[in-house]
């Protein structure tokens, strides 16, 4: 397997999934080393295009609203319950709480389910960082009124900052500084007329990844009232670097 380090798009749409494209979630890798970022409604089926439940070296969750991490559900029946075989439980990143919210769902009986058999679940904080493989993997707490985090994944000297979901923030511009490849969220048309901010628009896609000084900049999450192509062309008007659109099956290596 190649050693460069890879960005594959299982899906992006929000805040549900249409018919060719599932909710957020990437595959990022570099040389035998995969991991599953974001799993969001529909993703797991494009996942296993690429590598099986058994095979990943690790999860990373941005936040837990259900584009994002719906289908954590599913991959724990997979992974206990069907044709896979785990040597050890798949490890996973994700926000404070995250064993419990599973466990909730998954659970039928007076009897907790055993996620942690799925699972080996390490809760992100702020300047979380972890050695997986090849990758580097650090995370950042970022503005979506919940908890979620950014993160930065880096190998051999090359670096992929994702958003997640995010107002803009300076977490998220420190973290992207000097990064190769910028993944930011474009959901919002326009800013909020009140209340908290949680998304950028495009223009705060470019400004972010200017801001940052990304070499290349990636739209994604584009929201329903935005074509991909009007938040490219926004976005590419406050960032002079290549803009490109998170389009569901593609691969960009990054650096």
């Amino acid at each position: 397997m190649s050693a460069d380090l890879r960005l594959t798009v299982l899906g992006c749409a929000t805040p549900y999934p249409s018919v060719d494209n599932p909710c957020s979630g990437y595959l990022v890798s570099s040389g035998d080393t995969r991991i599953w970022v974001d799993a969001g409604t529909g993703t797991l089926g494009p996942l296993q295009r690429h590598v099986r439940l058994d095979e990943l070296d690790a999860i990373w969750i941005s936040h837990l609203h259900a584009d994002h991490s719906a289908d954590l559900l599913t991959a724990y029946y997979g992974a206990l319950f069907a044709d896979i075989q785990l040597a050890a439980p798949i490890p996973l990143y994700g926000p404070p709480g995250i064993a419990d919210r599973l466990a909730h769902f998954l659970t039928n009986t007076a009897e907790r389910s055993p996620v942690e058999s799925a699972f080996a679940i390490d809760e992100l904080h702020d300047g979380h960082q972890v050695r997986v493989g090849a990758l580097t993997l650090t995370s950042r707490a970022v503005a979506h009124g919940i908890p979620a985090f950014a993160l930065r994944a880096e190998a051999d000297g090359r670096s992929l900052v994702y958003s997640g979901d995010t107002a803009p923030c300076p977490s998220l511009t420190s973290l992207a500084e000097g990064c190769d490849v910028l993944l930011c969220e474009a959901e919002s048309a326009e800013r909020p007329s009140s209340g908290e901010q949680v998304h950028h628009t495009p223009e705060d896609t470019g400004d972010t990844a200017r801001a940052a000084g990304a070499g290349r900049l990636i739209v994604t999450h584009v929201g329903r009232f935005l074509t991909p192509q009007q938040a490219v062309t926004r976005a590419s008007a406050r960032f002079t670097g290549p803009v490109d659109y998170a389009t569901p099956g593609a691969t960009f290596v990054v650096g």
